[in-house]
């Protein structure tokens, strides 16, 4: 009797164990009452908190970024721009809020021209465009928010002056900020410890920014665009030789846009419009929609094969289309269509990749990502950044943080949709997602990572829908990202197909078999190069959230 209890003891172990290595996943969170999930354990915790304190879903979600532009200084802080969609329980309704900023005024193209330049320059002065963050909290607090901003942004101040400690995988990539921008002015001053960045577990103080939020919670908007800080800043910018002035940062506003919607599957699955590259998401979808991905099977080549030539096709058309929509006649309504879908669908070759996709022939006509939900049912998708890690590098004097480059994401060809045109809002990469299921609410995501954002967006949503994966597990299971497309910056697509990375945790077969079909394919674990995830799904029939988070960064979820 000993011997078989034993022996059935090894056996659960050993399939637990078995099951562990094949799913590498953890559990979901679940909770009744409220839920975050950020990419910081601390950012998290004071989310948790704001909601505990009553505030609403945007009140906590508010209070999470402050937190980060502290915490994940690299990837996010008020020198950034800002999307959101929030679910509003009240009205039953989706709101979308644009807050990315615009191109200066008095730069114009002839500049770039004159003085030979061939792209916006990727870091420094010419790469500024009006950061449109604190804006956009005030936008989305004047509408949804309950805790006055000086509530909400305290524990942000009380980090900015106190100091945390630095999780490991932040770490690395401060490290390579300092590595890179060291010598950049007053950037060890902002972000050093005694000269150097910060340690794994070591504490990361910055006054100066503690003193830039509470001048903001007192003061609201206008400190930022109307203030000091913006005469700071424009001081600042003149002295690089740039162009951002007051006059381009009083003049900022933040709009309220419709979210757009594709169906897949009985899934409406929602997004912001351009200048962002959110149709994307539904572009894919669009196109994977008309194959059978259940049947091919999770991480089969043919599963692989069919999203790389789908977000080939819908990036050829990204590069040329996507752009401000006040400033081009952006093709939306025929681009998420059925119908083009069906057309772009007929280009692909299931057994061979495919080089050289264009665009579509049309009728005229470094980031953080966090969600947050209240106990009222409001729930709110929220994606904010710098661009590259540490933006441009360019930290004003005595504010704490640095000025994104987004202005970099401009073309400088002539007649193209995102060529720079001053006070012009650049082709953005940072996408909030969002899915509804017969009109009401179902999840809000996202996932952080450049132009790989509609990629993993795509792919989670596969995982589960098609592959009946939760939510936990969608984000955990391995991901490909394909590089090489054109872009909206101008850039040319590899005349080779580009290059397929796969993380290895897939079938190690299957990069050989797509290698076969004619794929560039390398194998790399980098959790940079697949993005960062987090969610957070409403059960109506329950009355609860689960949430999920990235395995791949410090991202922390929780509930109450």
């Amino acid at each position: 009797m000993r011997t078989i209890m034993r022996t059935g003891i090894l056996f659960i172990c050993i399939t637990y164990l078995q099951a562990q290595a094949a799913q590498r996943y953890r559990s979901e969170v679940i909770a009744r009452n409220g839920m975050a999930a950020t990419s910081h354990p601390l950012a998290t915790q004071i989310a948790i908190d704001i909601l505990q304190q009553g505030g609403s879903a945007v009140d906590a979600a508010i209070a999470a970024n402050a937190a980060l532009g502290v915490l994940e200084p690299m990837s996010c802080g008020i020198g950034g721009d800002l999307f959101a969609i929030v679910w509003d329980a009240k009205t039953k309704s989706l709101h979308g809020l644009n807050s990315s900023g615009r191109s200066p005024k008095s730069l114009t193209i002839d500049f770039f021209r004159e003085n030979g330049y061939e792209q916006v320059p990727l870091r420094g002065p010419l790469s500024l465009s009006v950061p449109g963050c604190v804006d956009g909290w005030f936008t989305l607090h004047d509408k949804f928010g309950v805790l006055p901003m000086q509530v909400i942004l305290q524990p942000a101040i009380d980090y900015a002056a106190e100091g945390a400690p630095v999780p490991e995988i932040i770490a690395g990539h401060w490290a390579n900020g300092i590595r890179n921008y060291g010598d950049q002015p007053n950037f060890i001053a902002t972000y050093g410890v005694h000269g150097a960045a910060p340690a794994k577990g070591e504490l990361f103080r910055n006054p100066a920014l503690a003193a830039t939020y509470a001048n903001i919670a007192a003061n609201g908007r206008d400190a930022f665009y109307r203030g000091d800080i913006a005469r700071t800043i424009d001081a600042f910018v003149r002295e690089m030789g740039g162009f951002l002035s007051c006059d381009d940062l009083a003049a900022h506003t933040s709009e309220w846009v419709a979210p757009l919607s594709t169906s897949y599957r009985g899934y409406d699955v929602w997004e912001l419009p351009p200048n962002g590259q959110g149709i994307a998401v539904l572009q894919m979808l669009n196109i994977l929609e008309r194959f059978d991905l259940r049947a091919f099977g999770f991480g089969s080549v043919d599963h692989l094969h069919a999203i790389i030539e789908a977000k080939k096709l819908v990036f050829a058309d990204r590069a040329r289309f996507y752009a401000d929509t006040d400033f081009a006649a952006v093709p939306i309504d025929e681009l998420i269509s059925k119908e083009y879908a069906a057309h772009r669908f007929e280009l692909i070759d299931m057994h061979r990749a495919g080089t050289d996709y264009s665009a579509g022939q049309i009728s005229e006509g470094e980031t953080i990502y966090l969600c947050t939900a209240d106990n009222n049912g409001n729930m709110v998708s929220l994606i904010q950044s710098n661009y590259y890690g540490f933006g441009s590098a360019l930290a004003p004097d005595d504010l704490g943080f640095v000025l994104q480059n987004r202005g970099a994401l401009f073309t400088l060809q002539e007649g193209h949709a995102n060529v720079y045109e001053p006070g012009k809002r650049p082709f953005h990469t940072i996408i909030p997602g969002f899915v509804t299921r017969d009109g009401a609410p179902y999840m809000a995501f996202g996932v952080m990572g450049g132009d790989f954002q509609p990629q993993g967006q795509v792919q989670v949503l596969i995982n589960m829908i098609d592959f009946d994966m939760d939510l936990q597990e969608a984000g955990d299971a391995p991901r490909l990202a394909h590089e090489g497309s054109s872009t909206p910056r101008g850039d040319k697509s590899a005349a080779d197909g580009g290059e397929v990375g796969l993380e290895d945790y897939f079938n190690a077969e299957v990069a050989e078999q797509l290698r076969d079909r004619g794929h560039r394919v390398r194998v790399s674990n980098s959790a940079m190069f697949y993005g960062g995830y987090q969610a957070i799904k409403f059960d109506a029939e329950r009355g609860v959230y689960f949430g999920a988070t990235e395995i791949r960064n410090d991202g922390h979820v929780a509930g109450y």
